[in-house]
């Protein structure tokens, strides 16, 4: 399992709270942190947007990503929501192996 974290925002804290229970609660995402107060500048449909956002950071695997993907495009508002994946190339032995333990341990999983 190689870990990942995925990056997305949302324009309101029900949003990102929505996407975060379901994410955690389904076993697609081991942690998801809300980090509010984040300002984007960003170009769409040919107009520069300057927008109060979310952010949130998804610690899961690579394994997860496409339903993690799909599940943000669910439940988004977003005509494009953002979801981009960084891989986790070290970490702390006991985090990561608290994450693994997550990912496995959910209904459903192997």
């Amino acid at each position: 399992m190689n870990e990942i974290m995925i990056i997305s925002t949302t324009d309101t804290m029900d949003l990102a709270e929505k996407i975060a229970q379901a994410l955690v609660r389904e076993g697609a995402a081991a942690c998801v942190n809300i980090v509010p107060g984040i300002r984007s500048i960003y170009q769409w449909e040919g107009k520069v947007c300057d927008e109060p956002e979310l952010l949130l950071l998804i610690k899961s695997s690579d394994e997860n990503f496409e339903s993690v993907r799909s599940r943000i495009r669910q439940l988004h508002t977003y005509d494009t929501p953002e979801v981009i994946a960084v891989p986790i190339n070290a970490g702390d032995p006991d985090y990561l192996n608290w994450l693994h333990a997550q990912l496995k341990s959910r209904p459903g999983k192997n």
